[in-house]
């Protein structure tokens, strides 16, 4: 199923519930207690609704409008922010450059990697600069600040997580001896090309000859090949943000302590899912929480006024 026919259905559904759509409008933030949109043609319009419900994303969609602009204008309004960072990112590698030409857009499947005690199984795929995928972003929140902090680290991947060590020395032991190893590592330990190369890049960057380990220790290596990281894909390319809105700055209701009236809603907050799906949950259950929010403060509002 395509997304483009069920957000069709969802605003005509929202349209005839009487919702007005106002596109490429920009928010920028209040003047004079009102709120502000610039419009393309350089206007500026204003609004002042009983209640406000922000759901303006995080930073890792800028093509789309989530680029975090937000940021300043709340922190202009004393608003605490934890800085904005890539979540359910790749990451850097120095790959040798036959290594990048050879293997950029390659993906690894069955893998499992492991970072701090992380361990998730999944795919990845190869890119010119580095890692990504599914599997990276289970362990991308510690092996982010561990970069950020130290400046590398270092991921173990796991090419046949499947098998057990002395299992997989077994396989690898019945090559024929006239082979490549290359040929015998397709053969008996069912590894990709992409995943060979990935395994003589690691070995060349430890300064190690893999034809001739004995056979254990190659089995050794293939379940925990060693690839140094050594920096973090750019933001505009991350799936999700960390980072946000502090949640000591929303009460209960997901209504700012210091904006009364106004809630917040999504990536907004801080907080950081592990995988897309828990990213939309969050988003679709804060959205429908500080909607809620939002209907409970105008109706105290329409009693209080009488």
């Amino acid at each position: 199923m395509k997304a483009s026919p069920l957000l069709r259905a969802w605003l005509r559904r929202l349209q005839g519930e009487g919702v007005t759509f106002a596109m490429r409008h920009r928010f920028i933030g209040w003047q004079d207690g009102a709120l502000a949109f610039a419009r393309p043609d350089g206007n500026i319009v204003t609004d002042t609704p009983e209640a406000t419900v922000l759901a303006l994303g995080g930073a890792s969609w800028p093509r789309l409008g989530s680029d975090g602009g937000w940021v300043a204008v709340l922190a202009g309004a004393g608003v605490a922010i934890a800085p904005l960072r890539p979540a359910n990112c790749g990451f850097l590698a120095p790959w040798s450059e036959s290594f990048r030409n050879r293997r950029a857009g390659a993906p690894l499947k069955r893998i499992a990697v492991t970072f701090a005690e992380h361990t998730v199984r999944g795919e990845a795929v190869i890119t010119a600069d580095g890692l990504e995928g599914g599997a990276t972003y289970g362990v991308s929140a510690p092996l982010r600040e561990a970069i950020m902090a130290r400046g590398e680290a270092v991921l173990s991947i796991d090419l046949r997580p499947d098998l057990a060590e002395a299992e997989l020395a077994a396989h690898i032991a019945r090559g024929r001896r006239k082979e490549s190893l290359s040929t015998s590592l397709r053969k008996t330990a069912k590894l990709s090309p992409a995943a060979i190369d990935l395994l003589r890049e690691a070995a060349v960057h430890q300064g190690i000859r893999l034809g001739e380990l004995p056979v254990a220790e190659l089995a050794r290596l293939i379940q925990a090949v060693p690839v140094r990281l050594t920096g973090i894909a750019g933001i505009a390319r991350a799936i999700s943000t960390a980072g946000g809105v502090s949640f000591a700055e929303i009460d209960g209701n997901f209504m700012l302590r210091k904006l009364p009236g106004v809630f917040i809603a999504g990536e907004m907050l801080d907080w950081e899912a592990p995988t897309g799906g828990y990213l939309l949950q969050a988003s679709f259950a804060t959205g429908f929480a500080a909607a809620e929010g939002a209907i409970a403060w105008t109706a105290w509002n329409d009693w209080a006024t009488g």
